[in-house]
């Protein structure tokens, strides 16, 4: 308590007060709840107390797995802040040089923090054990499925114990996640915080009605009438980099992050951005989930998403916590059919602009 009251961590969301008791009883936890609700440290927070418990035992004890490295880096670092010492080491799994990650494991690191297709890697080359796994966490389980990590997940979870306790974080409750769920998870204590497919009512929406060739246009007069950072989503990769590009040309500093981009250079946009030194960040939908950048101002759908479900993730990166956000959609004559259908999916009415010209 002393460390979360250090932090400032006083008063738990509705997330982490409905699934940490369950959790800390050792019953299975099934959560869905809307993005920046803070899920992390309602899994975190028993998983520390467990290990506190247990400390003679100095094998890895709590795995977590999740879709992407970004999301596994931010995991690593809240569980940094609330551990009891710096004894108490958690191992990065996924993306880049697999030396430092190997050494953490074999240093007894007694979290492992992971991507399912790098661990997946190790326990093929018999590199890690998981034997000792008391607490497994799949988290954006969601997201993980859509990427095809349902059969490395399953291999994994046939290496750790059958008594394991199971908590499980997803966005939706769709049919795949449910099998999921119904394969690992024991009677567990089924959480549900608002409406999971319903951007938070912290965001202003808005959509603007404009040609084309008008977008990057009227984003940069957002970028002048607005103040804070940008997110801007985009369907290709070559949009990300035209619109990066020509938005750090008009002098205001812009990064992008892609799948073409190798993980240091995700790595190195996500932290100029989130440190204040490039203003804009533009992304494909690589980033729309589970990249926690404090204090986004203003999120920017330069392409529509083409599911209602991307819009909801998109537009969760502001309006985190309890902070305000806007979110501003371009739609051009053509999008308004789509339009429409994220509107009545999401039961949402937006703040509707025509541009005709931007000055």
């Amino acid at each position: 308590m002393s460390r979360l009251n250090t932090l400032n961590f006083t008063i738990p969301t509705p997330v982490q007060a409905a699934a940490i008791p369950p959790a800390l009883e050792g019953r299975d936890v099934l959560a869905t709840a809307q993005t920046g609700t803070g899920k992390t440290l309602g899994y975190l927070i028993p998983a520390v107390e467990l290990l506190q418990k247990v400390e003679a035992d100095r094998s890895a004890q709590v795995l977590v797995l999740l879709p992407t490295r970004e999301l596994a880096m931010q995991v690593e670092a809240a569980f940094r802040s609330i551990r009891p010492s710096t004894k108490m080491q958690a191992a990065l799994v996924g993306g880049m040089n697999e030396g430092p990650q190997l050494d953490a494991i074999r240093r007894g690191a007694r979290i492992i923090v992971a991507t399912p297709g790098r661990l997946e890697d190790y326990l093929k080359r018999r590199l890690v054990k998981l034997s000792g796994i008391r607490v497994l966490v799949l988290d954006e389980v969601d997201r993980m499925l859509d990427m095809g990590f349902q059969p490395a997940i399953a291999r994994i979870a046939e290496q750790i114990p059958t008594t394991c306790q199971t908590l499980c974080y997803s966005a939706t409750l769709e049919g795949a996640i449910m099998k999921v769920a119904g394969k690992y998870l024991k009677n567990p204590a089924r959480i549900e915080i608002g409406s999971v497919l319903k951007p938070s009512e912290n965001i202003e929406l808005r959509s603007f009605e404009v040609e084309q060739d008008k977008k990057l246009e009227l984003l940069e007069h957002l970028l002048e009438a607005e103040e804070g950072s940008f997110m801007v989503f985009v369907r290709t990769k070559h949009g990300a980099d035209r619109i990066a590009q020509r938005l750090t040309r008009a002098g205001v500093p812009s990064a992008r992050i892609h799948g073409d981009r190798t993980q240091s250079q995700r790595n190195a946009a996500l932290r100029s951005f989130s440190e204040g030194r490039e203003r804009v960040l533009v992304a494909t939908d690589v980033a729309a989930r589970g990249i926690d950048v404090k204090h986004v101002a203003h999120v920017v759908n330069f392409d529509l998403p083409k599911e209602p479900e991307d819009f909801v993730h998109r537009v969760g990166r502001t309006g985190r916590a309890s902070a305000k956000g806007i979110a501003s959609s371009f739609a051009t004559p053509g999008d308004r059919k789509l339009l429409n259908k994220i509107e009545k999916t999401l039961s949402v009415q937006m703040k509707r602009f025509r541009v005709r010209a931007v000055a």
